[in-house]
C-alpha cells in the first residue's frame, strides 16, 4: 500500500500531466499556501494556487519526472526528484510537503537548482 505522501505526489504528477484545474485543485486545502522557491511570495488558497499553476504551467510531453520520498512522517513529507526538459535542461528537485489528515497539502514548497550537466 502506497503511503499517504506516495498517492500524492502520484496525484501531483497526474495533475502535472493533465494541467486540469480540477486535478490540480484537488491536491490541496483551501487555505493551502504553495511556495514555487523557499523565499517565494506564496500563492495561498485553492484558487490561487490553481490560476498560478496555468499561469505557469508545464505542456504535456515537454518533461519527465523521477522522485522518490526522502522521509515522511505524520504528514510531513520529503520527496527528492528530477525534472528532465529534454528541450532545455535537468533540474534536481526537493520538495516539502505537509498534508492534512484527508491526504490533502496544507503546504508546498519547492526547491530546484539546474544540473550543470545532462546524464
Amino acid at each position: 500500500m502506497a503511503s499517504r505522501g506516495a498517492e500524492w505526489v502520484a496525484g501531483y504528477v497526474a495533475a502535472w500531466e493533465s494541467n486540469d484545474p480540477a486535478e490540480i485543485g484537488a491536491l490541496f486545502t483551501d487555505d493551502a499556501r504553495y511556495l514555487t522557491s523557499p523565499d517565494s511570495e506564496p500563492r495561498t488558497g485553492r484558487n490561487a494556487i490553481v490560476t498560478g499553476w496555468l499561469a505557469d504551467l508545464d505542456e504535456k510531453g515537454s518533461w519527465a519526472f523521477d522522485w522518490r520520498i526522502v522521509h515522511e512522517d505524520d504528514g510531513f513529507v520529503v520527496v527528492q526528484g528530477r525534472t528532465n526538459y529534454p528541450a532545455e535542461r535537468d533540474y534536481l528537485n526537493l520538495w516539502i510537503v505537509r498534508l492534512a489528515e484527508d491526504g490533502r497539502a496544507t503546504e508546498f514548497t519547492e526547491w530546484y537548482m539546474p544540473r550543470s550537466h545532462k546524464g
